[in-house]
This record gives C-alpha cells, structure tokens and sequence, in this order.
C-alpha cells in the first residue's frame, strides 16, 4: 500500500549524487577512502570520541564490540529487553548469554534501579541504549558499571548529537556505535560507527574490521608486510556510501533544526488532546539535549493502540510500533526467559505507536496527521 504520508522517506539534502560522483572520480570505492576518514574525523570531532570507524551497520559496529571485549561462551551481557535484536545478537553470536533488565516507564531506558543486583562475576559487558536518542541515567549507569570493573557499551544507533549535561552521547562507554540506516536520521542506505574511547581498543578495532589482518597499518607504512593476526570480518563500506553519508553530516544543523521543528509541532498540538485521553508523549529528563529521534505515544491499552494504527492507514497515514520485548521472542524463551518477566517492557510495548517523522515533513502534512488523530474514537 502507498501511503499519502509516510511513516519514513528517506533522506536527501542535496550533495550526496555530487560527493559520489567524486568519489567515482577519485576511483576508490571500496573502503578507507577518502570520503571514509573524512566522516571519521567528523564524528570523532562532533561526538568527542577518541576514535570512530565506520561500519557498515550499527549490528556490524556491535559485533566488533563483542569481540574487541573478548566476549567468549559463558559470558552474560547485560541488555535492556526493549531493544532491537542486534543488539543482543551480536553478543549472543559470540556465546554469551544477554541478561535481560526491563525499562524505566518514563524515558522508555533501562531501570538503572535494577542494574547492580544483575552483576554477577560472569557480566563482561552492559549495554545502554539510548531510547529515541534520550540519555539513559549515564552517571549512575556509569558508577555502577565502575565499581564492578564491567564496561559499557552505548547503543547509541538513535542518538547520535544527542547529549546528557552538556556532553554527547556515545562518549561515555569504552565502546559505543552508531546506526546510519535508511531509518535513522542521517543515512547512507546501510551503514553504521563504532566510536571508541578507550585507546588501548583501537589498533585491534582496525584488525578485526580488516578481515584480521594488520593491512591498516601496512597502509600506515608501520609494517612491511600485512597478514592474518587476530579474528575479524570485513566491516568496511564502501566509499561511495561514505560520500553519500558525509553530504548528510556537513548539513547536520539544518537536519537537526528541520527535526526539531517537526518535533516540537507534535508536542505543541498534541498535549492538550493526549492528557484528556491518558496518551502519553515522549518524556525528555531536563538533564538531556535529544536529537529529534522519532515522536511516539502511549496508548492506555493495546486496543485502542491498534485501533489508532489501523484508524490513520485507512486515512493514507503510516504508523507503526516498536520493539517486541527480546526476552518474549523464541531465541528469549530458549535463555528461559518467559511472559511476566519485564512487565514494563511487556506493557509499553503493547501500547506504544510511532507517528510519521522525517526531514522535510510539512507542516500542513503535521496538521492532517494530528487532525486524523483528533478524529479517532479514543474516548
């Protein structure tokens, strides 16, 4: 089905076909290239990390997390069940196993309250997710994950120029990554960053990205020779996709300032009808800057959730939920996990619903999204 307006289109601010046209001038389309280490730097400088690498996918920059923290058969990993699969497959693929924590009901984050009781001398990591790109509780999460010595990887695919005080996300943990999926605020089709602030990471973070081999620093002129010396894949995109990306970085302002407009027009048409039908908006915690990730609402229950889905596609409009709770899929059920576990998790997922949100969407587009939601029976 076509919708009038969709729940995503796709990105486009004006300079992707002219930097993938140079990087076909340039003749290096695979990766490493130059549109490569200039979005590289971009984001080391924009986020504060030490190092970042693009990937390509945040599932591929959590799969080198997994391996640059030596995650072996055994370990357990500490993941919020709301979350999307990767983000506990990637540890899984390793051999560990995720111990789910359920959510806070207002940031939609994991419950740090819950956190120091799940350490066991078996964790070797925690992930934090940064729901819709607001912050989770990263001092406390930070304070905990310290006093066990078990360190912390960011999923920040939804946050990148996110901030909690003052600071971006994705610069607390050792390791965090980021998403550049055709969904996600700035894209490049497929893509993703690992972003490392932990030093003694990145030299082996070249290798395992270069199939295990020390071919980076061959190229650095470092070794004479480059070989096979560790475990790895080839996690390298294209140039031609870094170009197309880096288009989308250099407009970064414009994007962000575009999003927020659409943001902030839910927010402000919205709250009056949400609070007289118990709809929950988005809550943004005042020590967090988000970046204008997505608009979501919490119905009372489930019927009337699906009932609104199904009221906005009869009027051409896409809306669609979120994340079904890791620990109620099959491959939860096989780490013995089962319903009832993470009520939280279990309840907001039932009830939550994503409203259309993308650059460039209208104001007179807003306006018939809100007049349909206006028009629904949800009394």
């Amino acid at each position: 089905m076509k919708y009038k307006i969709p729940f995503n289109k796709p990105l486009l601010v004006g300079n992707e076909q002219k930097y993938m046209e140079e990087a076909l001038e340039n003749r290096h389309l695979s990766g490493d290239g130059p549109f490569t280490k200039r979005c590289n730097d971009f984001l080391e400088k924009a986020v504060g990390a030490s190092k970042a690498i693009l990937t390509t996918s945040c599932t591929h920059a959590l799969e080198m997390c997994a391996m640059l923290l030596n995650i072996r058969e055994g370990d357990e990993v500490i993941i919020p069940s709301f979350a999307f699969v990767t983000t506990a497959n990637a540890f899984v693929l390793r051999g560990a196993k995720p111990v789910f924590i359920d959510i806070r009901p207002d940031t939609l984050n994991l419950d740090e309250k819950m956190l120091d009781d799940l350490i066991t001398p078996k964790t070797k990591a925690i992930v934090a997710l940064h729901y819709a790109g607001i912050a989770c509780e990263v001092d406390k999460i930070m304070e905990i994950a310290r006093a066990h010595g078990v360190p912390v990887v960011e999923d920040n695919a939804l946050g990148l120029f996110g901030k909690y005080k003052h600071q971006s996300l994705g610069s607390f943990g050792e390791l965090a990554t980021l998403s550049f999926h055709e969904t996600k605020s700035f894209t490049c089709g497929e893509g993703g960053a690992l972003l490392i602030n932990e030093d003694s990471y990145s030299e082996r973070a070249e290798i395992l990205r270069e199939k295990g081999t020390n071919r980076t620093q061959f190229f650095k002129g470092q070794v004479d020779r480059y070989t096979w010396v560790d475990i790895g894949s080839s996690y390298l995109p294209a140039d031609i996709l870094a170009a197309f990306l880096l288009a989308q970085l250099e407009a970064s302002s414009d994007i962000l300032k575009d999003r927020k407009r659409i943001w902030e027009y839910y927010a402000t048409h919205l709250l009056d009808w949400a609070e007289e039908r118990g709809i929950k908006l988005p809550f943004v915690p005042p020590d967090c800057e988000h970046p204008y990730n997505m608009f979501y609402l919490l119905f009372p229950s489930s019927e009337k959730r699906t009932y609104l889905i199904n009221f906005l596609k009869e009027r051409g409009i896409q809306s669609v939920f979120h994340y079904l709770p890791l620990h109620l899929s099959r491959m939860g059920q096989q780490f013995g996990y089962a319903k009832g576990t993470f009520p939280v998790a279990e309840d907001v997922s039932d009830r939550l619903v994503r409203l259309p949100f993308y650059y460039g969407l209208s104001e007179p587009e807003q306006h018939q999204v809100c007049e349909a939601l206006f028009e629904a029976c949800l009394e």
